[in-house]
């Protein structure tokens, strides 16, 4: 204890000269705008670079789990493309029409490989942050996905990185979907707790459906195209009027340890959105009298 009053004792002006440039530093950038923007910039660069950092490192230890995941997926796909090519020429007798209808298709989109660097499952509102930004081509409303499905929507977007609603955020994710095959669609939604369960509200009571069955994005909405995968059915509900159906869905994306994502850059969305917009603006101005 005297080591120590003898230490204080001796460099106590050290200790106040610390103290006083603390202090300072505070009121500086409190007190001045520029000199607190620059600060919250700087700090923001050295946290993204941080979480960067340590998402490459947590995404290389996961390589392996990654590369059988995506291996397994790919098997499954091809052997679904070679039976939809195997009976859509049985059907048409036309060897080449399949490729090219896929190849229009898949003209109007490209995607943006991206890593997450920081993600949440915990909360009500999580929010998945990516390193791809508005400099990269990512702008607000695109839609992300992985290689196991739906992940969610573009928020914000800075010039190196992005902030991602997902599908497990409670107050602003509603994705439209459909069940695979069936043609009847509804809305998918995140009630919290379980991040690998969501439910889709609203299929209408005359649709025909079963458990196992699949659901996926049904393409009516301007942000994903039809067809990417959400999950599986595996409870079938009364909603709460009665008036349709309410499906409790599997998700095939385990948001837990998500790490490499694509953001979906659809060529038509602008248009398509600012079209939205028109009506929308259309229907809410009252008739001149």
């Amino acid at each position: 204890m005297k080591n120590l009053l003898a230490f204080v004792t001796r460099y106590y002006h050290w200790f106040l000269f610390i103290f006083l440039e603390v202090i300072s530093g505070v009121l500086l950038f409190r007190a001045n705008n520029y000199q607190s923007s620059v600060w919250f910039t700087s700090a923001n660069a050295i946290v993204g670079s941080i979480y960067r950092l340590d998402a490459s490192v947590r995404s290389y230890f996961s390589l392996t789990r990654v590369n059988e995941e995506l291996t397994l997926r790919n098997y499954y796909q091809e052997r679904q493309l070679a039976q939809l090519r195997r009976l859509y020429t049985e059907m048409t007798h036309d060897t080449t029409a399949l490729e090219r209808q896929g190849l229009a298709m898949m003209s109007q989109f490209s995607t943006i490989p991206a890593k997450v660097v920081s993600n949440s499952v915990d909360k009500a509102d999580n929010i998945i942050t990516i390193d791809r930004g508005r400099l990269d081509g990512v702008e607000k409303d695109m839609g992300v996905v992985c290689g196991s499905g739906v992940v969610g929507i573009v928020y914000l977007v800075s010039d190196h990185y992005a902030a991602v609603i997902p599908v497990l955020n409670v107050s602003s994710s509603r994705i439209s979907c459909a069940i695979r095959g069936r043609g009847y669609f509804g809305y998918l939604q995140w009630y919290g707790g379980d991040p690998s369960v969501a439910y889709v509200e609203d299929i209408p009571r005359h649709a025909r459906f079963k458990r196992g069955d699949w659901v996926e994005t049904s393409g009516y909405s301007a942000i994903f195209p039809p067809g990417v995968l959400v999950g599986k059915i595996e409870r079938i509900y009364d909603s709460v009027d009665g008036l349709s159906f309410r499906l409790k869905v599997r998700l095939t994306t385990d948001f837990s340890c998500l790490r490499d994502v694509c953001v979906i850059n659809d060529k038509s969305v602008g248009e398509r959105l600012r079209l939205m917009e028109e009506v929308k603006d259309s229907l809410t101005m009252s008739p001149k009298q």
